[in-house]
């Protein structure tokens, strides 16, 4: 992963706007509000897309772009000043470009080709285990449809099955050890690491493998559930299991879940609730939080009745961590989830399991039941609250001491002073003491400050993060590659585009900086006939954009030799950005003429015209499309 594309993963944009002093309100799946680069009073006409991470202004300015280009516009610096700035801010340190990435990317999608293999060879053997089925299909209650959705397998017993499957289709030791799939004896020999158990494919939020989990079949094996190990391309803290699935679905629900196990993941997907995922049994990280509040800021944590995240509180919350952070349970921290919770702005909430069920047997029993307990989810305090107190005697003097030393701490923490009272109230209701006695309790455990909008030494030292990427910014990815690759032809693509009544490729048809600084550099290109398009390109191109054009290098290396039809594609490309552009804008335009014409604002006939505008675009690329379809049927 390149420093832009970190920096973009661990920099909210919402945030980041909001912290410019934008009030921005909800606006649908979006935020709106009033655009901070001219003045404007009566109605929001500035829009931020949190999904793409990006935002735009629908009145005077009428630009828009990424968290590099707000802060560029904003403060008025140049591309690598923001970068640096908002690398700073997100604790990322700018890297020279080393020249080795390509092969570290080639080496990686190696693995992820071998990992997709090692699913057909566990599913096979599978297919050709009854037993093992039957225990999917009758004790788990796993229909085949989703057995074969999720691509469960199994691993045969033995030492070498997978070792002599793979090497004999050509694959080396090393590649194998390096995917995860082996693991090493004290004299160096490898034997397959996964062995007698249930396998299950783990891939990252854009559907690509990165590893396996496995559930024991034997009850007397040991551990009952194993990962692969910390790979080049799996890193269990920076995953969520499902999350490839549960993308949609948490989109259009605006809530993620979180339950504890594989199993639990699959069950509550196959029961119709697909906005559900699992940091994979480990405590849950920043990390993770951070990937889920791309599509979300309501997160319910849904805990397993008998796991030690629930027993932990009443052994002590600043022990809870350490108590969690053990292969197999999840992690239940209340005072790492609040500091989270006030540093990601999101909405944590806790949903208790009830009768010492797990969330599989609670679909299993009735799946509007789970629909419920989501529903009611508590937010942390609470359920600290409630859960320190169940069984308590709350009239014994010495119990209203123990609870309220550690729930304090958390209230102390929280960053709204309205919510700290209004925990305290509901502490002092609970207890039935005066909250002016609860104002003056000393709280168990030393008070934390309120956590800082700059990322510190946690995210400093934390490794890459996956980055959510869109069709849109893949689509971009592909035309701005080919034109790095071969700038020569955007003389062919402009004629093109002119003839099917559009206009010439310009660098706003690319959402992202770092894409429409690159364009820039290849429209140069073309314009001077000092020396080769290409090399043009190369030697002006600044060094913070290195490591994207190599990784547009490789991406673009496979495009088609006939050069006709990679000028369909780029057309096909092109057209495609521009109407996925113009149809949110059209819909984001429909909302704020609308709240124009309601405020009797005089910008509502400045709107119905940039509709008309779009609606028109819209009609020429469908005709567009039309033609070049039409054509190839000639």
């Amino acid at each position: 992963m390149s420093t832009i594309d970190e920096v973009k993963a661990k920099i909210d944009i919402v945030d980041l706007v909001s912290e410019a002093g934008v009030k921005l309100r909800h606006a649908g799946k979006n935020y709106t509000g009033f655009c901070p680069f001219h003045a404007n009073k009566n109605t929001p006409a500035f829009v931020v897309w949190p999904e793409t991470g990006t935002w735009r202004c629908f009145g005077e300015c009428n630009e828009g772009g990424d968290i590099f280009k707000f802060v560029m516009k904003k403060d008025g610096i140049d591309f690598k000043e923001a970068l640096q700035k908002l690398a700073d801010k997100a604790g990322v340190k700018v890297e020279k470009f080393e020249h080795a990435a390509p092969e570290v990317k080639e080496a990686n999608e190696h693995l992820r080709k071998l990992l997709e293999d090692a699913i057909i060879f566990y599913r096979s053997h599978l297919f050709n285990n009854k037993d093992v089925l039957t225990y999917l299909r009758e004790k788990r209650g796993l229909k085949d449809a989703t057995i074969e959705t999720f691509g469960l397998g199994y691993a045969p017993n033995g030492w070498d099955n997978a070792l002599k499957h793979f090497t004999a289709r050509g694959y080396s030791e090393h590649d194998l050890f390096d995917a995860g799939l082996l693991t090493e004896r004290n004299d160096k020999k490898h034997y397959d690491r996964f062995r007698n158990r249930i396998m299950i494919p783990i891939r990252d939020e854009n559907g690509k493998m990165a590893g396996f989990g496995a559930r024991i079949v034997g009850p007397n094996d040991i551990p009952k559930f194993l990962n692969s190990p910390e790979t080049p391309i799996f890193s269990k803290g920076r995953l969520l299991y499902g999350l490839d699935r549960a993308r949609k679905p948490i989109r259009a629900a605006d809530q993620a879940v979180i339950v504890e196990g594989y199993m639990d993941v699959i069950a509550v997907h196959q029961a119709g609730y697909e906005n559900v995922v699992s940091p994979m049994g480990t405590a849950l990280t920043e990390d993770q939080l951070r990937l889920l509040k791309k599509f979300t800021r309501r997160i319910v944590l849904a805990l397993d009745p008998d796991t030690a995240g629930q027993k932990a509180v009443l052994r002590g919350l600043d022990a809870a961590r350490s108590a969690m952070d053990r292969e197999g349970e999840l992690g239940f921290d209340a005072r790492g989830l609040l500091k989270n919770e006030a540093r990601l702005q999101a909405d944590l909430r806790v949903a208790s399991m009830p009768d010492d069920l797990d969330p599989d047997e609670i679909v299993a029993r009735n799946s509007e039941e789970w629909k419920q307990l989501i529903e009611n989810a508590k937010p942390i305090v609470t359920h600290v609250m409630d859960t320190l107190a169940a069984g308590q005697d709350l009239t014994d003097a010495k119990v209203k001491n123990q609870i309220a030393a550690q729930v304090l701490p958390l209230i102390e923490d929280l960053p709204n002073p309205m919510e700290r009272d209004t925990y305290r109230q509901a502490l002092a209701r609970m207890l039935r003491v005066d909250e002016r006695v609860l104002i003056g309790a000393p709280a168990q455990g030393p008070r934390t400050r309120r956590p800082r909008p700059v990322a510190g030494k946690q995210a400093q030292e934390s490794a890459q993060v996956a980055v959510s990427v869109s069709s849109g910014k893949k689509v971009e990815a592909y035309v701005i590659g080919v034109l790095f690759r071969k700038p020569e032809l955007l003389y062919r693509l402009d004629r093109q585009l002119q003839q099917l009544g559009l206009t010439a490729l310009a660098a706003q048809d690319f959402e992202y900086t770092d894409y429409q600084m690159l364009f820039g550099l290849i429209r140069e290109a073309v314009e001077q006939d000092k020396s080769e398009h290409h090399e043009f390109v190369v030697d002006a191109l600044p060094e913070q954009l290195q490591g994207l054009s190599n990784d547009l290098l490789v991406e673009s290396e496979k495009i088609d030799p006939v050069e006709e039809k990679v000028i369909e594609d780029l057309l096909r490309g092109i057209i495609k950005l521009r109407r996925m552009a113009a149809g949110e804008n059209l819909n984001q335009l429909r909302f704020l003429q609308e709240e124009a014409h309601q405020a009797g604002d005089l910008r509502t006939a400045s709107y119905q015209e940039l509709v008309m505008q779009h609606t028109r675009l819209l009609r020429d690329l469908d005709q567009a499309n039309r033609k070049m379809t039409l054509k190839r049927q000639e």
